[in-house]
């Protein structure tokens, strides 16, 4: 393909439909960075041969169902490159995308002026909630991980429900990175999970333009990653005119469609990023706009230049694509009635899925406590994710290598692998942040249809923050256990022991950190996570390493849906304890000795999640923390939160210490005697509420 001179009027009837496309869906994506005065336009300039190859040629998609269940799935990894994906939506036939909301791409987005504030699909980076956008990408690296999870997703469903004539999962997984995506070490973990496990229905295309947002890649880059994907496990598979050739992108994803070798493929694409403009080939051209004569090198089938208009030919070239995914699904569904006919307990089976129904609180609500010694709530809620694992087969976890230390149980016949895509246990390895995105994934891949659940310990997720994060914007419900909590940890020292990383997810918008006292708390958390009212919402199950020393009778699993809860009433308190987790057993003794040896009516709260305490009503919450002077949270972290509550915090200023978990709430003034010390030092040096929040020393 040759782009014409700008001074040329001549009409050009010779170009074909597939080189017509890329000129028009390039003038778009300049026009669109013009019409406000900036966008990221130099990858998407530079990947529209492989955005028609991939839309028009290869995909299997239903613009008129976005949410058809076995599509392909595609998915921006490099998400900057954002309008890419919006004029491919609007080409393709998404009655959502239409011209008047692409020309919302880096708007300013102001109110009008009756106060509403303009609303656009057109995001600067993709978000889920937009049809025809898979997962939300932004942040480099996620949407690789992401797209490993849809890829084990359909593995997995493939496994369960495929029988012999009847396929009715086949979706593959097309992905995008650029060169900043490949460097980012949650790619990195990603990319070596999916070499590991086999996945052949992984698609990744490498957009090697070789320019970052600073300069020439050469300046931080000298690895061969034709050779580093080889040795994790990928086909590898190159493209040498990704500038002009559709044609040869599309033969690359054909042999990648084809391929036999159980390998993910890895499609290397040399690009010009910002190809035809007067910023091509350099970092000036990864954002900012685009001059007259940029936009005039890209002219419709009649040789004009009217901005913001695809040519007939093009509109034509695209129309079959609505009727063609309206002939797969129909196609499909005729499949799957069939597949009902033969296999009719499997179709049920599938059908559930689909609709992502669950029901497992009444599960849940019987579910007992051992008689006798109480539990540390890392064991007891490994015993209730097995029995929720043998009843639930949405249920699709992992782990980061420390499955025994969180005492999640023997898998063994679950595991998910190369030979055993049926599997519903992953083992991630030591890759945290790919193992939360991973899942992220898998939740994306249908609503419902899966469950993941990850494992590690508490101050680990600090390497997994950013998948939780995205997550939790993305409103896909994904439960992380979360063991060896607090100072409780242990001998393992401060390196283990998070005492602030509380603070980073109790702060997260849309996500649920439940931080259970002992077992009958432990079956609320999971009442929670798994609730109707929160199938849009991750959780984070937060449990200690030791057992409690002391059983609290007055705990409930149902309460815990409150938040906080009363667990020692007293009339006329004159302290509230408020506490949750390890920390709650030790405020109940100190209520104890303060009420009886040292004559200061003390009540105690059970606060297992703050975040759903703060959605209940303010006569509720009044009611709770009761009128008491002195309201005074008690916990082995960090105090933040807890001011908002609070009167006054008992809590850790400092990073732990390493030794046996009794020994450090000792050290740092945290078991029952300590805890009275300072409650009685505080109620005799003041007669009154504080006027603000302080910290118990």
């Amino acid at each position: 393909m040759t782009i014409p001179n700008q001074q040329s009027n001549m009409k050009r009837t010779s170009l074909s439909d597939n080189d017509q496309a890329v000129t028009d869906l390039r003038r778009l994506i300049i026009d669109c960075c013009r019409q406000n005065g900036g966008g990221h336009g130099g990858s998407a300039i530079g990947m529209v041969p492989l955005a028609v190859a991939l839309w028009r040629h290869t995909m299997r998609f239903n613009p008129r169902n976005p949410e058809w269940f076995d599509r392909d799935r595609f998915v921006l990894s490099n998400g900057h490159a954002a309008i890419l994906l919006y004029i491919m939506l609007h080409a393709a036939g998404y009655p959502e995308m239409t011209m008047d909301e692409l020309r919302k791409y880096a708007s300013p987005k102001t109110p009008d002026r009756n106060g509403q504030w303009e609303a656009t699909l057109c995001h600067g980076h993709p978000e889920i909630e937009v049809p025809g956008v898979e997962v939300t990408t932004g942040p480099l690296g996620q949407g690789i991980a992401n797209a490993v999870g849809l890829a084990i997703a359909s593995k997995h469903l493939a496994a369960v429900f495929n029988k012999p004539g009847h396929r009715v999962i086949s979706s593959k997984i097309y992905c995008t990175t650029g060169d900043g995506c490949l460097q980012e070490g949650v790619a990195q973990e990603a990319m070596a999970i999916a070499g590991h496990l086999g996945l052949d229905n992984l698609i990744l295309c490498y957009d090697n333009n070789q320019v970052t947002c600073d300069g020439p890649l050469s300046w931080i880059v000298s690895e061969d990653t034709n050779s580093k994907m080889r040795a994790l496990g990928w086909n590898v598979l190159d493209v040498w005119d990704g500038d002009d050739s559709v044609e040869e992108i599309l033969a690359a994803l054909r042999l990648a469609q084809m391929s036999t070798s159980k390998k993910p493929t890895f499609i290397n694409i040399r690009t010009t990023i910002g190809y035809g403009t007067s910023r091509a080939g350099t970092f000036r051209s990864h954002h900012g706009t685009y001059t007259d004569e940029d936009a005039a090198r890209f002219t419709n089938g009649d040789g004009d230049s009217v901005s913001h208009c695809l040519s007939q030919q093009t509109r034509d070239f695209f129309l079959p694509l609505i009727e063609q995914g309206n002939v797969l699904e129909s196609g499909w569904n005729e499949l799957v009635s069939t597949y009902a006919e033969s296999f009719p307990q499997d179709a049920q089976h599938l059908r559930s899925r689909i609709s992502g129904q669950l029901d497992v609180q009444d599960l849940l609500k019987t579910m007992n406590p051992n008689v006798g010694d109480p539990l540390a709530t890392r064991q007891w809620n490994g015993a209730v994710f097995n029995t929720l694992m043998d009843n639930v087969s949405s249920m699709v976890a992992g782990g980061a290598d420390l499955w025994n230390s969180n005492q999640m149980g023997d898998q063994s016949s679950r595991i998910l692998g190369r030979d055993h895509y049926a599997g519903r246990v992953v083992r991630y390895g030591i890759r945290e942040h790919a193992m939360a995105a991973i899942s992220n994934g898998i939740a994306a891949f249908h609503p419902g249809s899966f469950i993941p659940v990850t494992a590690t310990f508490l101050m680990f997720y600090l390497y997994a923050a950013p998948g939780v994060r995205m997550g939790a914007l993305s409103h896909l419900r994904v439960i992380h256990v979360a063991t060896h909590d607090s100072i409780g940890e242990g001998q393992n020292g401060p390196t283990h022991q998070p005492v602030e990383v509380d603070s980073l997810f109790r702060a997260m918008p849309n996500l649920l950190y439940i931080r259970p006292a002992d077992e009958e708390e432990v079956i609320g958390a999971w009442m929670c996570a798994l609730g109707n009212e929160n199938k849009n919402v991750p959780s984070i199950i937060s449990l200690a390493r030791d057992p409690p020393s002391v059983r609290i009778p007055t705990t409930s699993r149902d309460s815990v849906a409150l938040g906080g809860y009363v667990v020692l009433e007293l009339d006329n308190a004159l302290v509230t304890l408020v506490s949750c987790g390890s920390e709650l057993q030790c405020a109940v003794m100190a209520a104890r000795k303060l009420a009886g040896e040292l004559g200061i009516p003390t009540r105690v709260v059970s606060m297992p999640c703050i975040s759903l305490f703060e959605k209940q009503a303010e006569t509720y919450q009044k009611a709770v923390l009761s009128d008491s002077p002195h309201i005074v949270s008690v916990e082995a972290y960090v105090s933040t939160i807890w001011a908002r509550l609070c009167t006054a915090s008992i809590s850790m200023d400092s990073f732990g210490y390493s030794g046996a978990g009794s020994a450090n709430f000792r050290r740092f003034g945290l078991d029952g005697d300590s805890i009275a010390r300072k409650i009685q030092r505080h109620v005799q040096s003041t007669h009154v509420t504080a006027k603000r929040w302080v910290r118990l020393e």
